[in-house]
């Protein structure tokens, strides 16, 4: 069995609409900070609070895990079965990029750290850090941008 390489995986096993929605409103964004240029800086901070895939899941197992740890200990024994059942979820997650949280939080437009940092990159490249854009068509700068960035 081939496992996917660490930045694909979630990617790989989710709804491709949910993929594009989040990329075309990555680029919606682009749009904006093109005509908003002195708003980048806030926008690149805001990045760097933005909660990725990978944080969203380990703060997601590890509460429902410790939830199940002190049910167990309270209640009834049986609620130990609910932090092995998250820990196995996890551990398929962390191998092939799927759990059952996944489809959900893509849905609620968690992004996995590459989207982020496409994004990231982009923004940088619109503020002139990487020196001028090649585009002599302003139209089409947002998606040629976020075209070298992700390759």
């Amino acid at each position: 069995m081939e496992l996917p390489a660490t930045t694909q995986r979630v990617v790989l096993h989710s709804a491709a609409w949910k993929t594009r929605r989040i990329e075309r409103e990555m680029e919606q964004r682009l749009w904006y900070y093109l005509d908003h240029p002195d708003e980048i800086d806030r926008r690149l901070k805001e990045l760097d609070e933005e909660w990725d895939m990978e944080r969203t899941l380990e703060t997601n197992a590890s509460s429902i895990a410790l939830i199940g740890l002190g049910l167990g200990a309270t209640v009834s024994r049986r609620f130990y079965l609910l932090p092995a059942l998250v820990m196995g979820f996890f551990l398929q997650h962390a191998l092939q990029g799927w759990c059952p949280p996944v489809p959900l939080f893509r849905r609620l437009r968690v992004r996995t750290q590459s989207e982020i940092e496409q994004e990231r990159y982009a923004l940088k490249a619109l503020r002139g850090d990487f020196g001028a854009l090649g585009s002599e068509s302003r139209r089409d700068l947002p998606a040629q941008v976020l075209e070298a960035v992700r390759k």
